[in-house]
Order: structure tokens, then sequence, then C-alpha cells
């Protein structure tokens, strides 16, 4: 074949499809969406009903354990995700943890007493780390490299519309009705994601069993004791919770040695440091985020729904980050990362002055826009980093340890966040400076993984 020939041979080739709707991925892209639009919904729903709910239960010296619970069950349903992802393929670990997800709301929804409440918010976590991890995976099965920047993106902008109705139709449901809707409302739709994504999932080509057994998921569960202890003895304020503090911190540094990839705490360059990024951001900023509708209903008055507001404002700009990173060149993606970390520490010190009464209350919407924009910019940036840095075999592997580190991280700062919120309740600190520690705390977290950012690049691997 002549070069002439072969030069319109390439011109009538048709270009290579980068639309996320196009034939081959609609079905796909619409199930995902919708399975992670009605995540964080319920995310949103529930960060705004939660000084309610707990006030309603007698449990504000417990106010971090909802959010605990939640998160250290979230590590043992990721890494089990991953281990039945890598073993069987992504559908069935995505269908049993919307079960479970499911039974959680309900659980938590009819909840009697604090107890009850936070085992119920548990079994949440457990699904929705069987999920997350699923979804992970379908996106490595089903998109090429042009399209991944674009559906980690929208995965993000799937948060704008529950970010938008979210917090208002929690503050609406829980000021004037009651919170219980806010877990119960939410199961009819998640049978109407599943009923939206089975035809994407039977789209998936065939994945053998590897005949592997799981075992991963009791050394999750050690990490996630290992959490729920150090908060405990956090709580207790006592020189007696000395031995629980160290067998807890025993369990999960024993644990994270095994889950996470060697050099992580270290954050050494390349998939190490992406890892460590993740559980550090996901710390600082999740750490401020449960707390934003505490500070402004006890420090400022606000009602539920005004409240949980800056929720709402932090997706729109965690939607908005998102979006830079996805239709940006991606060759120098390190520097989302500092710019990112960054603005999660302007945030966090911004929050840190509404624990001021000379502060009004409305700078939090202006301090969480900023915040969500620099999730945006960094949280898809790592997902696509670790899928960079994996061999194909590795991904469900991989992608399990970039989320535990992310839970791990959120479950330590949040906990800490609860241990000061407890000394307030005790009246051993006033909630306004223990409210302002940790923001402050989570603002000297993030400036450290802005510093370090420049270690999120490493030698890609392509098989």
């Amino acid at each position: 074949m002549t070069t002439t020939e072969n030069s319109a041979e390439a011109q009538t080739e048709p270009p290579p499809n980068t639309s996320l709707l196009s034939g081959a991925h609609r079905t796909a892209t619409i199930g995902i969406l919708m399975v992670v639009t009605l995540i964080a919904f319920e995310a949103m729903a529930v960060a705004t009903a939660m000084p309610t709910a707990v006030a309603a239960l007698h449990g504000l010296a417990y106010y971090g354990w909802p959010f605990t619970g939640f998160l250290v069950a979230n590590v043992v349903g990721v890494v089990a995700g991953g281990e039945i992802c890598d073993r069987d393929g992504p559908r069935r670990s995505l269908l049993a943890g919307l079960a479970v997800f499911t039974a959680g709301l309900i659980v938590a929804g009819a909840a009697p007493d604090m107890a009850a409440f936070v085992f119920g918010r548990a079994v949440q976590g457990l699904g929705g780390g069987l999920v997350i991890i699923a979804v992970y995976i379908v996106i490595a099965e089903v998109y090429d490299d042009r399209l991944r920047p674009r559906i980690f993106a929208a995965l993000s902008a799937a948060w704008v519309l529950p970010s938008l109705v979210g917090p208002v139709i929690s503050g609406a449901l829980t000021q004037h009705l009651t919170w219980r809707l806010v877990f119960l409302s939410i199961p009819p739709f998640i049978v109407l994601a599943l009923l939206l994504i089975m035809p994407a999932l039977r789209s998936l080509a065939p994945h053998p069993s590897s005949g592997a057994r799981l075992t991963r998921w009791r050394i999750a569960l050690i990490a996630a004791i290992g959490v729920a202890t150090l908060q405990y003895a956090g709580q207790e304020l006592h020189w007696l919770s000395l031995l629980p503090f160290v067998i807890g911190l025993v369990l999960l540094v024993g644990a994270l040695r095994r889950l996470l990839p060697a050099g992580t705490v270290r954050v050494r360059r390349g998939m190490p440091a992406v890892v460590a990024f993740r559980g550090m951001l996901a710390g600082a900023f999740f750490a401020v985020d449960s707390f934003v509708p505490l500070t402004l209903s006890h420090l400022h008055g606000y009602g539920a729904t005004l409240a949980g507001m800056p929720l709402m404002i932090g997706a729109l700009g965690w939607s908005a980050g998102s979006w830079v990173q996805g239709h940006r060149q991606q060759a120098h993606r390190h520097r989302y990362v500092r710019a990112g970390f960054g603005f999660v520490a302007i945030a966090a010190l911004t929050m840190s002055t509404l624990t001021l009464h000379q502060t009004p209350g409305w700078v939090a919407y202006l301090a969480w826009l900023v915040g969500g924009a620099g999730m945006g910019l960094v949280m898809p940036t790592l997902s696509l980093l670790v899928l960079d840095f994996s061999p194909v075999a590795e991904r469900g592997k991989n992608s399990s340890a970039l989320q535990i580190c992310d839970v791990i991280g959120s479950a330590l700062c949040v906990g800490v966040g609860g241990v000061m919120v407890a000394a307030a309740a005790h009246s051993l600190l006033s909630l306004p400076v223990a409210l302002r520690l940790v923001d402050i705390t989570m603002a000297v977290l993030a400036l450290s993984g802005s510093v370090l950012a420049g270690r999120a690049r490493g030698v890609r691997q392509d098989g």
C-alpha cells in the first residue's frame, strides 16, 4: 500500500469516541452515576441531620461515633470489595454492597437509642465500602485512558444535585417532620438505582473466578477495631484509657503494614505517596466537614437547613475543581495535589475563625466553597494516579489501599474531633475551643500535604 493510500485510509478512519454517553458506555455511565448520586445524597442529608439526631438520642458526648462507626466498617467493606473484585469481578460486590447499605439505613432510621444508631451507621459503612471499590473496577474495565479523567470528573459532578437538594430536604424533614425520614426515605431510590444499573453490569465481559480465598478482610477488621479502640480510649478521658490506647495503636499499625503499600507512612514517592495523600486529604477535610453543622447550630444559632448549607456549597466547589482537573493538561498532576491541599488548609483555618463570636456565620459558606474546590482538584487526580501506577492485575488491591487510607484517615481525624467535643461535653474545654483545635490541627495536616505534593510522581504501569 502506498503512502498516499495509507494517508487516505487514516483520513477516512473515524475518530475515537470520547463521549461518556456513547453507545458503548451509556448504560455503564448512567448506572455508575446513579449509584454515586444516591451515596452522595445520603452523605449530604445525614451530615445535616446529625446534630438533631444525636441530640434526640441524648448522645452529644458521642457525636463522633456515628461518623467513626461508618468509617471503620467502611474499611472492612473496602478490603472485602477489593478481594471480591479481583477474584470474581465487580458485579457481586456492587449488588451485595447496595443491599447491606440499604439495611443500614433502615436500622439507623429506626434506632431507639444511640447504640443502635451507631450500629446502623456501621452497617451503612460496610455496604458503602463494597460499592465504591466495585465502581472503581467497573471504571477500569469499561473506560480507556482518554475517558477516565472525564468519568472521575463526572463522579464528582454527581455530588452537585444531592448537594443542592440534600441539605435542604434533610433540614426540612428534620425541622418539620422527623430526622428519621432522612434515613428511611432513601431505600426506595436504591431499589430504582439497582434496576437502572443492572444492564450496565450485564454488559461487562465475563470475569472468571481466580479461586483465591478472601483473607485480607480479617486484617481490615483488626484495623477497624484498632481505630474504634483508639477513639474509645480518647473518649474516656481517664488515665486508665492508656491501656486501650496502646492496644488500639498496636492493632492499627500492625494491620496497616499489611494493607497499605510499603512506604505509605513515610510518604515515599510514587504509589505510597499517592495512597498516603488520600488519607491526609480525607482526614483533614472530613474532620472539619463533620463539625460544620455543629459549629453553626450550636455557636451561631442556625437552624438545621442553614447549618447544612455549607456542605451544599462545598460540593459545588468540589464539582468545579473536578471539572478543572478533568479538562486540563494531565502531565503535571502533582500540581493539582499541591493546590488542592492548599485550598483545604485555607478553608480549615477560616473555619477556625467561626469559633469566635466576632466572625459571622456566613463566612463558613465561603470557606467551604474553597475547601470543596480543593477536594475536587485532588481526589480525582489521586484516583487517576493509582490507576496509572498499577499493573492491571493489581488494580483492585491498589484501589482498595487508596480507599483504606481514605477511610482510616477520615476515621482517625474525625475521632480526634469527637474526643475534643467529648471533652467539651464533660466541661474540660469549651465547645468553641474544642472546635477551634480541630480546625487548626486539620489545617496543619493539609498544609503538610501541599508541601509534600511533589512526591505524587512515579513510574506508570501499563500492564
